[in-house]
This record gives C-alpha cells, sequence and structure tokens, in this order.
C-alpha cells in the first residue's frame, strides 16, 4: 500500500557539518544535529534532508564520495547516525538523505581498481574511451571553473568521463553490476532508519554514454528503483534533482511508478523573475501551464538550496533583470548563469519581503522545502569560494561562533557571518524565538498554516484573475477543503477584487501580513500592504 506522508510534507535541507558542533572540534556533527531537533520540530517542518554525511576528501562538499556506507569521521559514526534517527523520530521528524550515484571521488576505491587492475571486476564501473570525444567541452556544468568533460588518466591510458569536477568521475550506471550495488546502498540506509533519498543529478544519472549496454531503458531503471524501495520500505521515496523543462515530466513521474517527487526548478526561476520585477505575471503565467502529474507524484517547490540559483532556463534577458535586480556584482554571479547568494541579503534584508516570499513558496502547488538559515532570514559570506557563501554555520544566539561551536574560530569548518546587518551578534535564533514579529516566528506561523492546508499538496492551483499583476491569487478545491491565498509582490500597496464567480462561502482569514478586507469584513475586496499577504480558508 502507498504512503504518501511526502504529499502534505514540509522538507528541512541542512548540512550537518555546518548546523551545530557536538564535540567542539569546529565542525558540525550528528551529535550537535541530534541536540537541535527540538528547533525544526518547533519550526513545523516534518521531515529532514541531510546533504551527503559520507567519507569524502571534500572537494564538494561532500558530493565527491569515498565510501556510500560510511559516515565521514568528521561527523560522527555510524552509531551517531543511528542514534539521530531515533531522536529524529521521537520528534516526529522523517529523514531522507542525499544518494550521489551520478559520480563519485575519483579517490573511491571502485575508480581505483577501475584505471589501475585490468581484471578487476570494476574495470567498466566507470565510463572509459580510449581517445578524448571531439565534443569533450560540450555540457560542461561549471564553465570558469571545468575545463571539460573527459579526463586523461595515466595509469590506465585512457580517457574518464566526469559531468562535473575532474574529481568526480561518472559511474557507469547502465551497467547492471553497477546498479545491484546501488540496490544494496539503498537498502543499508533503508535498515538503519532513513524514509528515502534525494537524488543527485538525476538527467545525467539515466545516460548511457558507454553504450555498451543493449537494452538499457532509464526510465524503466527509475520504475524498477520505485518496486524495490516499496518492497523495502512502503514509505520511502525519491527526491529528484532534475532541472527538467515541463514537457519531460512524463519521463520522470511515469504514472505514478517513477520518481515521487521532482524539484520544480523551472517554477523556481519564475518565482525569482517575478520577485526582480515586482510583478506576479511570470508566477501567474507559469502555474497556468502547469501540466498535470499522476495522483501519487509530487513537484517539490523551494526559494533557495545548497547551490546557486540556476537561471539558465530564462531568456538572456530575463536573466539579465534578474542579475541586475539580486546579483549585480561579479562576485555574487557564478557559473555564468547563477547567483550565489542566499534569499535575505537578496530582497535587501526587508523582514516584509522576506516574509512574504517565503509564505508565497509556502503557497505554491507542491511540497515546501526549506534551506536551513533561511526561517531567519541568515545572510551570506561572499568572501568564500564558489558556492560557499550560502553554507556558513548556522546562527544560534549570539554568543562566541553564533552559539555553533566552541571551537576557536581558526578551527572552524567555515566562518560565521559576523559582520554587517545579517551578523550572528543579532540575527540568530534565540533572539528571534522570543519576538512575536520576527522572521522566524512568523515562517513558523506560516507552516503551521500550509501543513493544515493539504488541499495545496494535493490538488492543482486555480490561478485567479484580481485585477492586478503585482498580486498572485491561488485557489486549492480538495475533498471540501478549500483555501485562498493572496501575495502582493510590489513594494506598494495593491487594492484587488476576487472574480464575481468565486464562490467564498464562509470565508476565515487563518494567517495574513498587512491585509485588511472591505466593509463588514467582505473578503472579495482585498488591500494588501507593500509585501502584503494573506491566507483564507473557504467553506
Amino acid at each position: 500500500m502507498l504512503n504518501l506522508w511526502y504529499k502534505n510534507a514540509v522538507i528541512y535541507c541542512l548540512d550537518v557539518e555546518t548546523f551545530a558542533d557536538g564535540n567542539g572540534d569546529g565542525v558540525g556533527d550528528f551529535r550537535g544535529l541530534a541536540d537541535r531537533l527540538g528547533h525544526i520540530e518547533a519550526l513545523g517542518a516534518t521531515c529532514i534532508w541531510l546533504l551527503p554525511f559520507y567519507p569524502t576528501p571534500n572537494r564538494d562538499n561532500g558530493y565527491d564520495v569515498t565510501d556510500y556506507y560510511g559516515v565521514d569521521p568528521r561527523l560522527g559514526t555510524l552509531g551517531d547516525f543511528v542514534a539521530f534517527t531515533h531522536a529524529a523520530r521521537d520528534h516526529g521528524l522523517k529523514v531522507i538523505v542525499d544518494l550521489v550515484l551520478n559520480h563519485s571521488s575519483i579517490d573511491h576505491p571502485w575508480f581505483q581498481a577501475s584505471r589501475s587492475d585490468p581484471d578487476s571486476p570494476y574495470r567498466d564501473w566507470y565510463v572509459w574511451r580510449k581517445d578524448k570525444p571531439a565534443d569533450a567541452e560540450k555540457g560542461v556544468i561549471f564553465p570558469g571553473v571545468q575545463e571539460s568533460t573527459w579526463t586523461f588518466d595515466r595509469k590506465r591510458g585512457e580517457y574518464y568521463f566526469h559531468r562535473f569536477y575532474k574529481h568526480q568521475a561518472d559511474l557507469n550506471i547502465a551497467n547492471p553490476a553497477v546498479r545491484e550495488e546501488i540496490e544494496r546502498i539503498m537498502a543499508f540506509w533503508l535498515q538503519l532508519g532513513v524514509s528515502g533519498f534525494r537524488l543527485d543529478a538525476v538527467p545525467f544519472m539515466l545516460e548511457d554514454l558507454a553504450g555498451e549496454h543493449a537494452g538499457w531503458e532509464p526510465e524503466r531503471y527509475l520504475a524498477h528503483m520505485q518496486q524495490f524501495l516499496s518492497w523495502r520500505r512502503a514509505e520511502a521515496i525519491m527526491l529528484a534533482e532534475a532541472n527538467i523543462p515541463m514537457e519531460e515530466a512524463g519521463a520522470y513521474f511515469g504514472d505514478g511508478d517513477r520518481l515521487h517527487m521532482v524539484f520544480n526548478f523551472p517554477l523556481n526561476q519564475k518565482l525569482f523573475l517575478g520577485l526582480a520585477r515586482r510583478d506576479a505575471a511570470p508566477v501567474a503565467e507559469f502555474l497556468q501551464a502547469l501540466p498535470e502529474i499522476p495522483p501519487a507524484s509530487q513537484w517539490a517547490t523551494f526559494l533557495r538550496n545548497h547551490d546557486e540559483i540556476d537561471l539558465g532556463r530564462l531568456s538572456d534577458e530575463e536573466r539579465a533583470e534578474v542579475f541586475a535586480a539580486f546579483g549585480p556584482d561579479e562576485s555574487m554571479q557564478i557559473y555564468e548563469r547563477g547567483i550565489r547568494r542566499r534569499l535575505a541579503p537578496m530582497l535587501g534584508g526587508d523582514e516584509r519581503r522576506i516574509q512574504m516570499a517565503m509564505s508565497l513558496m509556502l503557497s505554491l502547488p507542491g511540497t515546501p522545502v526549506i534551506w536551513y538559515g533561511d526561517e531567519i532570514g541568515m545572510g551570506e559570506n561572499l568572501d568564500l569560494p564558489e558556492r560557499h557563501p550560502v553554507r556558513t554555520p548556522m546562527q544560534w544566539s549570539a554568543e562566541a561562533n553564533g552559539g555553533f561551536s566552541s571551537a576557536a574560530p581558526d578551527k572552524l569548518v567555515r566562518p560565521p557571518v559576523s559582520d554587517g546587518p545579517f551578523a550572528f551578534s543579532h540575527l540568530n535564533v534565540e533572539e528571534q524565538e522570543v519576538d512575536p514579529d520576527s522572521t522566524l516566528t512568523q515562517v513558523e506561523r506560516l507552516i503551521r498554516a500550509r501543513r493544515a492546508a493539504p488541499e495545496i499538496g494535493w490538488s492543482q492551483a486555480s490561478v485567479l484573475d484580481c485585477g492586478d499583476a503585482a498580486v498572485i491569487a491561488l485557489a486549492y478545491d480538495w475533498r471540501g477543503s478549500r483555501t485562498l491565498t493572496l501575495h502582493n509582490l510590489a513594494e506598494g500597496p495593491r487594492s484587488v477584487t476576487l472574480p464575481a464567480d468565486l464562490d467564498l462561502g464562509r470565508c476565515r482569514p487563518v494567517i495574513s501580513r498587512e491585509a485588511s478586507f472591505g466593509e463588514g469584513g467582505e473578503p472579495r475586496h482585498v488591500r494588501l500592504g507593500p509585501y502584503g499577504y494573506a491566507w483564507l480558508r473557504l467553506s
């Protein structure tokens, strides 16, 4: 029997090494994380997504794995991991973990055997060619940092393929032996208490670049993975990182028998275009064209994550608009198509706008995913390289190191934000949890509103025309539960009138900010202040 818990979940993403240090060595760990689970529970999240925590040389924030069956010693032991999953369960939290299947570190024993031993069973676990392809510079993911997708290995005397950095060799998933190993890896972590996996780089994972395995059917493999998970643990899900155009959604969801969830990257890009223009039209138009997906399938919605904001699906002109609004300096941009900043500083530290953006994201169709620290409006450190500016330590208090660690500052995994308007001395959890008007307090209220409105996760959004392009009005109706949300993306007040054919019935405001209704509380006429919003329950 299907367990569709993810349809009305709120997912909280964090990196163990930057969340909480439990032993004072300057690096976050599972003991520190277990001690801070109360914060995640109080926030209202229902599931934790962990970034990679496996043994690693750590050249790419842990996405260069050397052992899929272990925990990086800096973060703890397998025993600490199991203790954490038990503690999470006690707090009512499920756990999903990053599963990096597209590639491994070149330091992984599999790759070392593949390159050095002609008789090794791992010989074709990676993608090798004797001659460098003529198009080796095509498909580079990190322009300016990555020069090619093929690198020569002297020991083997051949070129190996790497869609990303040259220290991350692509696994040959078309090889049945590799797929069998993937099943063992998933079964291992399911046995230790996880409720599923966030799959990294899924479109690249499904390529057969070696071209040596006849009958390799990538979409069918996704269905096989889901079937395997359902037999091992009925609740287990796969959440895919797949920046795909909407016309390809069917290949990833199937009839609900492939991936359970896919991040809606195109919607995220339209969302930032709308925020840049202070105009809801890009989001409204996208949602009106959103394809219908199987009932058991789900989009995952988000504002920020651990990577750059990828604007690659916008036009050149649209991308320039978003750069001008949120990343005008070259130091804020990355890979020619992205912005390496956190949400709060991009929105100028304006709490009204930050809270409106969080509210809008939570009201979009799908399951919301929140990047740690965004619930308090954390800032970034642009002095850090590549994508690390958004991966600074969590700011718990005004104490040394923001309460993240008792270690000396020079021992920290990364320096916390200590200067400017986003410094931990005045922007932290401890300060905000006792302030009834803080971003943290408001996000907690918004998450409660979202969890009380399962229709947002289960039904399609109806985009209503309320006569003002700055305001987006979304209506949801599912099994007799009806919710209406209104968001003003403009910096000035807006007055709107809901369509006359919309049956409001008995209308009850659930949560709002700078919103007022017409005479006698008539909800059809709504005034929204600058960056104002309102959630209404209809019956």
